[in-house]
């Protein structure tokens, strides 16, 4: 019997998401002058001689991603769409094709599948997107889904995650924290179901945010507003993982420092009353929830005047030197370091 064992193991969970990411990209090089940019953003950036094309690419597995027990199908493939869709947003873009591929076992009928894509169909037509391809494999069980998206905007009008600047302004979209506390209320509701097969859930008095988890909408609508407007963010992400985590990739990517101010951070009063039913901190919810697919991007102070009065873009704080960390201001004046306590994947 031999001794020899593999010391060198490291487990993918001591790195993270990120880590890994970093750990494969560090071992990429592009060779074709067309590939702008690579891994590390929203989107692949690729030349197309007068623009430039956007592509991403996701993963949604059944029971990591999301839980047939209480997510309809239909709601499955439109926020398969918009969250992809969003992606494209990210990078101040434009969705114009996308492909999606599934594996789906026996258990699923066609009626089923036909349930799904009436949701994807729909996220279709609400962006304006086409569904080009794609391609169907059996899985031994679960559902999988996974989308690419193509999109496409003008070379001086492409926003990465690494162009914030020293006191820009930084900006978000809607509010945040629903999908995460709408999340919670769907699984005490099936945990209820569980124990009583006779209880129906109780889910009218939490329309909103479950509409939040359920089906999230990519922020299109600001993309063409902030072009009307002139104005082009420094730097984007899409709130995916939580504003906290997201928050941190787009200071790592430009090499900056933040500061937020826990009284700007815009919060629906419906999240807010649940999570207090919950027992949980509004704030907390807040910066670690994912999955609201709004947009947290910086602004130059010029461009302060024509935003100011938006209803739906929130000012949360500015950009700072990077040795001053991240960082959040509560309303009582304290001054706390942000730590990301988002999505974990491994």
């Amino acid at each position: 019997m031999s001794d020899n064992k593999d010391e060198s193991r490291t487990e993918i969970n001591e790195v993270g998401e990120f880590g890994l990411i970093d750990r494969i990209k560090s071992g990429t090089t592009l060779v074709n002058e067309s590939s702008i940019a690579g891994i590390g953003d929203d989107a692949a950036v690729i030349d197309a001689g007068d623009h430039v094309k956007l592509l991403s690419t996701d993963m949604l597995l059944e029971g990591i991603h999301f839980d047939l027990s209480y997510v309809p199908l239909k709601h499955l493939g439109y926020k398969a769409v918009a969250s992809n869709v969003s992606d494209i947003a990210a990078m101040n873009g434009i969705a114009e094709q996308i492909t999606i591929s599934i594996a789906i076992s026996n258990r699923f009928s066609l009626e089923a599948i036909d349930k799904l894509y009436e949701g994807i169909n729909a996220a279709c037509k609400a962006y304006k997107v086409d569904l080009v391809g794609g391609d169907t494999v059996s899985s031994q069980s679960g559902l999988i889904i996974s989308v690419s998206v193509i999109g496409r905007t003008d070379k001086d009008k492409i926003s990465f995650r690494s162009g914030a600047g020293l006191k820009d302004i930084i900006c978000v979209t809607g509010d945040i924290g629903g999908a995460y506390i709408g999340l919670q209320v769907l699984e005490r509701e099936k945990q209820v179901f569980l124990e009583n097969k006779g209880m129906s859930p109780k889910l009218g008095d939490y329309e909103y945010i479950v509409g939040r988890q359920l089906k999230p909408e990519a922020r299109m609508d600001i993309i063409h507003e902030l072009r009307e407007m002139d104005v082009r963010p420094t730097s984007m992400i899409d709130l995916s993982d939580g504003l906290a985590s997201d928050l941190m990739h787009l200071c790592k990517s430009s090499q900056c420092g933040a500061v937020i101010y826990e009284d700007n951070l815009p919060i629906d009063k419906q999240t807010y009353d649940t999570a207090v039913e919950f027992n949980m901190d509004p704030i907390t919810c807040c910066l670690n929830g994912g999955e609201d697919y709004e947009l947290l991007f910086t602004i130059s102070q010029d461009d302060h005047e024509k935003l100011k009065n938006h209803p739906d873009i929130h000012f949360i704080g500015f950009s700072e030197m990077q040795e001053k960390g991240i960082n959040l201001v509560t309303k009582g004046g304290n001054t706390v370091e942000i730590k990301a306590q988002g999505w974990v994947h491994f």
